[in-house]
């Protein structure tokens, strides 16, 4: 492992409150110092490695706690090798892998097998574990042995947990086994045969539309059975909120002193149900593109802080799978490649949203959300995770070339801001750019 000293770049640490010119030097797979510019030379014995980062923000490297790399059981769509190399090509260096694979990640020989070397990653997989057997939301997994075997939180994603007595043992085993739990919000019953978000759109669709109450009902739900716990502290995350009325009662719960975290995905920061157009499946996932009220909340919320995390919830699919009938097609769009351009141009050139909180929302506060210690930081001792990137450079993504194997994006073709140029895991670079 080569010794690489990172020289001239605009250092943005929002975990050392750094924002200024710094050359890094990263040994071992790990940082080793930061300077002022000029005052690290390394040793005279080690071979080094200068990548010259002047014009480029340097930063952690991103975090993406919510992705589906879809092995074991799925290789056609995705691999673990190839979804990685897509997360590196977006500036990605830790993403935390769903368990809903075949067969469900409810064991620790699944856990230990998504980490093994042999699956191909070039950046570090987390894996988050199914919070019931088989994701059938019945009898609970075993939280100790998953944890030990390195998954690092439990859900049954899209297969929400609705039975309450079932949620409140999941958040008393996984605060005794210090997890977070995570909650894919959705009353399914209220969603059956439902194919895109409930509104005008989906009226003049001839489609059955998932309600916003579907969603925060059961968000409202989870809130309840969390305040009943007084001293265990159980920890829940909502993921990909879409609606304004969810993102008010979590950022209710949480001034009420509860442990409650939650992410948005850019496609539900962006996008609203309009993009569905004439029955584009690339515009179908779930939750729904919702309306331009739930957008603009969602950007509000981000603006605010009552967001914890940018997410992809990257979800790959093959290409004949999206090309049927609307309400036949799966749900879900790529993401990994996509999220810190869109981030950028949304977020902070639109909006106005300071660099280094965008980078925040997408490396340090999702490792604080699922306690990656290392990760996220730039501080002395951490792993040497680390994206460079052009924050003034416009680029068009061009789906083709993806490093995923699935194409399925709204955004193919689409300008974005900031070019991913390095991406460097644990003191190994996994991405250059051309």
């Amino acid at each position: 492992m080569k010794t690489i000293l990172i020289k001239g770049g605009r250092v943005i640490d929002p975990a050392s409150s750094l924002d200024a010119e710094f050359d890094v030097l990263l040994r071992g797979g790990k940082v080793a110092a930061i300077e002022a510019p000029g005052k690290l030379k390394g040793n005279k014995d080690e071979e080094i490695q200068v990548i010259d980062a002047r014009g480029l923000v340097v930063a952690p490297g991103l975090v993406d706690i919510h992705v589906h790399l879809r092995e074991p059981g799925q290789g056609y769509k995705e691999t673990i090798a190839s979804g990685t190399a897509a997360a590196a090509a977006g500036g990605f260096t830790s993403v935390c892998a769903m368990p809903n694979t075949i067969p469900v990640n409810d064991s620790p020989e699944t856990t230990r097998w998504m980490q093994s070397a042999d699956r191909g990653a070039v950046v570090r997989v987390f894996p988050i574990a199914a919070a019931t057997r088989g994701s059938a939301g019945e009898a609970l997994s075993e939280y100790g042995s998953l944890k030990a075997a390195g998954a690092v939180a439990v859900t049954d994603d899209g297969k929400p947990i609705l039975n309450d007595a079932v949620m409140r043992q999941s958040l008393a085993a996984a605060a005794r086994a210090g997890l977070p739990v995570i909650q894919h919000a959705e009353d399914t019953r209220l969603t059956v045969n439902c194919s895109m978000n409930a509104g005008p759109m989906a009226f003049a669709l001839g489609l059955r539309g998932m309600p916003v109450e579907a969603e925060s009902g059961l968000v409202d739900r989870d809130i309840r059975l969390l305040a009943e716990f007084k001293d265990a502290r159980p920890h829940l995350h909502v993921a990909h909120v879409s609606t304004a009325a969810a993102l008010e009662s979590i950022g209710r719960a949480r001034r009420n002193g509860l442990r409650i975290t939650c992410e948005v995905a850019p496609h539900h920061f962006l996008l609203t149900e309009e993009a569905v157009g004439l029955y584009n499946t690339n515009a179908k996932m779930n939750p729904p593109l919702r309306s331009a009220a739930d957008r603009d909340a969602m950007v509000a919320g981000i603006l605010d802080g009552t967001v914890d995390a940018i997410a992809t919830d990257h979800a790959p699919h093959a290409t004949h799978e999206k090309e049927q009938e609307f309400e036949r097609a799966p749900n879900g769009i790529t993401g990994l490649e996509t999220a810190l351009g869109l981030s950028l141009s949304w977020l902070h050139k639109t909006h106005k949203l300071p660099l280094t909180r965008v980078i925040s929302l997408l490396s340090t506060q999702p490792a604080a959300v699922l306690g990656l210690k290392g990760r996220g930081s730039l501080a002395v001792g951490s792993f040497g995770d680390v994206v460079l990137f052009d924050p003034a450079k416009e680029w068009v993504f061009e789906a083709s070339q993806s490093r995923s194997k699935s194409k399925n994006t709204p955004f193919d073709g689409v300008t974005m801001l900031g070019k991913v140029h390095t991406t460097i895991s644990e003191g190994r670079v996994v991405f250059a750019a051309e």
